[in-house]
């Protein structure tokens, strides 16, 4: 065998089974190999000149130790060349992806696009998809655009997708949870076409349409544990597209709701919303779910764990079986190293600032001068979900797309001194919610970040004349 950037790691493990201890050895980023599926998919596809960047290795160094390990363990004097590692049969084929992307995005027909490519995309993977969306966004197509276009999207792909099957997972993992959870919206879908009369069974279809709301739950969990994880993988395409049809799905459950409630119901819409949750769930199994699995490690999926207790689960509670063999969560030694902080006008334990941020009556979350959510107060009943995912995360992206603008617009007037406050009040779920930004300064005036506080001042609101007494019983 002749060892160049172009040779596929699989198949110089099929060869020389001993290389992939060697390789794990070599280098700590290389572990992946040890897992049979990742070995059979990335390692398919996946070159020296790729493995190489992975690792942060020079190329030429890599082929020149597995050269040296083989004739160590074999014998056998292998060719071995550095030439240009020219295009990765992998950036081939995202780059012929997005062309047909682009051409569906001009009107081309979906059947003829997918006719012309059925060689090309018959191997299509799960990771090759998110690049594809990714390259197209840092292209410049508004993830808006990519959003309208999922549909047809799955349509090309479909065939190409249906191969790629969830592996067997054990009870308690957060992919074995959000499956678990798909399983039950697709009883509450059955459910909901089963309703034939949306006059006499009004009661009966809002029942039903309440239970389905529950599957904010399931989205939420995604887009603060699983999404904030992937991002640091450099993929954030995805996540964007998928966050925006999230939003279209909740919203499309609460217009479904007001269509029963005024008697405007019919069978077209609802068989609109059937199809929009499904078209979630098969994205999320033949998609998201193979991508992550494929990204991951283990110590990543219980920081995911880690966190969705904290914003709930929708219809199932998820089995405990699954227990990670390492786990490294953020932030969890902290409280540990601080010890008393002298403060201008006191002295407080850290233990003692966590205490009084989670009892103030507000919800506070504060972002650094480098757009960084780096705390948020988990007080008992937060107006708006928080997990531990979003530590780190860039602020601009735990806000669905619709809202980034805003956010930038509010983020750029503090940072250049023009604002010092944003305000916003807005109704929800029969509350009134106050919602105040603060551009935070230091002493000599430099911006160093911004206070979020969030408020529900529905009882305030119905204030009047004097309190003075107690009126404890």
């Amino acid at each position: 065998m002749d060892l160049s950037p172009k040779t596929k790691v699989n198949d110089i493990i099929a060869q020389y089974p001993f290389l992939k201890d060697f390789l794990i050895a070599l280098n700590p980023e290389f572990k992946m190999l040890d897992n049979p599926f990742m070995r059979k998919t990335v390692g398919r596809i996946a070159s020296l000149s790729k493995v190489a960047m992975i690792g942060g290795m020079d190329v030429k160094k890599l082929i020149d130790d597995i050269a040296v390990e083989i004739k160590r363990k074999s014998g056998e004097t292998v060719a071995v060349s550095y030439g240009d590692a020219g295009p990765d049969e992998q950036d081939i084929k995202i780059d012929k992806m997005k062309e047909i992307i682009k051409e569906l995005h001009a009107g081309k027909d979906a059947e003829s696009q997918k006719k012309k490519f059925e060689e090309l995309i018959k191997d299509v993977a799960p990771w090759e998809i998110a690049q594809m969306e990714q390259k197209l966004i840092a292209e410049g197509m508004p993830e808006t655009e990519i959003k309208s276009l999922c549909e047809v999207h799955v349509q090309v792909f479909k065939e190409a997708l249906e191969h790629q099957t969830v592996p067997g997972l054990p009870a308690g993992h957060p992919v074995h949870t959000f499956m678990l959870e798909n399983r039950a919206v697709e009883d509450i879908l059955k459910e909901v076409e089963a309703v034939v009369d949306y006059g006499k069974e009004k009661e009966k279809l809002l029942g039903i349409l309440d239970r389905l709301s529950q599957i904010d739950k399931h989205y939420l969990r995604k887009e603060n544990q699983l999404f904030p994880i992937i991002e640091t993988k450099g993929i954030t395409g995805p996540s964007k597209v998928m966050w925006a049809l999230h939003d279209d799905i909740r919203n499309f459950i609460k217009d479904v709701r007001k269509r029963v409630k005024d008697n405007k119901m019919e069978k077209v819409v609802i068989e609109a919303l059937v199809k929009m949750v499904n078209d979630m769930i098969y994205k999320e199994e033949h998609i998201l779910f193979p991508m992550t699995l494929e990204t991951l490690s283990e110590e990543e999926w219980a920081k995911v764990r880690k966190g969705e207790e904290e914003i709930g689960f929708a219809w199932i509670k998820p089995e405990t079986q699954w227990k990670p063999s390492a786990e490294s969560f953020q932030q969890t030694y902290i409280a540990d190293m601080i010890g008393s902080l002298n403060l201008d006008t006191g002295l407080l334990t850290a233990d003692q600032v966590n205490l009084m941020l989670t009892h103030l009556p507000i919800d506070i979350s504060f972002v650094n001068e480098n757009d960084e959510v780096i705390y948020y107060s988990a007080t008992p009943e937060r107006i708006f979900p928080r997990s531990p995912g979003v530590i780190g995360r860039k602020v601009q992206n735990c806000h669905p797309p619709k809202s980034v603008d805003m956010v930038e617009k509010i983020l750029s007037s503090f940072k250049a001194g023009t604002k010092d406050v944003a305000e916003f009040w807005i109704q929800m779920g029969g509350k009134v919610i106050y919602i105040r930004y603060f551009a935070v300064r230091d002493a000599g005036g430099k911006y160093r970040g911004c206070l979020e506080v969030s408020q529900d001042i529905t009882q305030i609101q119905k204030i009047t004349g004097n309190k003075r007494l107690l009126d404890w019983e």
